[in-house]
């Protein structure tokens, strides 16, 4: 069992961020896997001065910790308008740490990458697309559950994860531009929400969208793409 967790940038780790070498940091991963400019982004591992430190000089030496702990940090320059911590505006860096049990030396038969902390960095980075779903699921009916029946509670959450999906599955089918990448909550108040009728007539059934409404256009395109979608073989 492997894990890939977020690690506090307390005192202890910015007193070893402040001790590393300039020549230590190593260039971090972009999303198709190539080098950034060092400058811009870049990644060192903190394992070794967070368990050897004195503690006289602020460290802990981990004692408490696993020993197949590593300790990981990224630092890059921040967004324009990005709030930095006081540690942080001393040398304009952002920095974020995360703690991983994948060795830097790996068995045989497994991908010689997989020890490298900048490719750890980037795979650390892809659990934020996991957090997301987490938090919108949340919004789509985990964050509470109806009763203190576990049935009950287990159909909830079956009828939530559905939801889910269905709207996984509307952004990537149906919609396009900011919709595609809307969370629920916003797709509510857009497109599920709106105030529309359905007005049957001539054998045929038609949605009367209002035309005052401000995505009248992305949901009549929405509904034309669910219509003509094919049908499942």
């Amino acid at each position: 069992m492997e894990y890939s967790v977020g690690f506090d940038l307390d005192e202890r780790a910015r007193a070893a961020i402040a001790e590393v070498p300039a020549a230590a940091w190593q260039p971090a991963l972009d999303v198709d896997g190539q080098a950034r400019d060092i400058d811009q982004a870049a990644v060192v591992e903190l394992t070794g001065l967070l368990r050897e430190r004195p503690v006289a000089l602020g460290g802990d030496q981990l004692k408490g910790w696993p020993a197949g702990m590593r300790v990981i940090a990224r630092r890059e320059r921040p967004h324009p308008g990005a709030q930095l911590s006081l540690f942080e505006q001393v040398d304009g860096y952002r920095y974020q740490l995360f703690a991983t049990n994948t060795p830097a030396r790996l068995t045989a038969g497994r991908s010689p990458r997989l020890g490298q902390i900048a490719f750890l960095e980037a795979r650390h980075r892809a659990h934020a697309r996991v957090e997301d779903a987490i938090r919108t699921g949340k919004t789509t009916g985990l964050g509470h559950l109806p009763s203190a029946s576990f049935a009950i509670n287990q159909a909830w959450c079956l009828t939530a994860g559905i939801a889910c999906d269905l709207l996984a599955w509307l952004r990537l089918l149906c919609l396009t531009g900011d919709l595609a990448k809307a969370e629920p909550k916003t797709l509510r108040y857009r497109l599920l929400h709106v105030a529309a009728r359905l007005i049957r007539g001539q054998r045929k059934r038609k949605i009367r969208i209002p035309a005052t409404w401000p995505w009248a256009e992305q949901l009549r395109t929405a509904l034309l793409a669910a219509l003509t979608l094919p049908r499942p073989a």
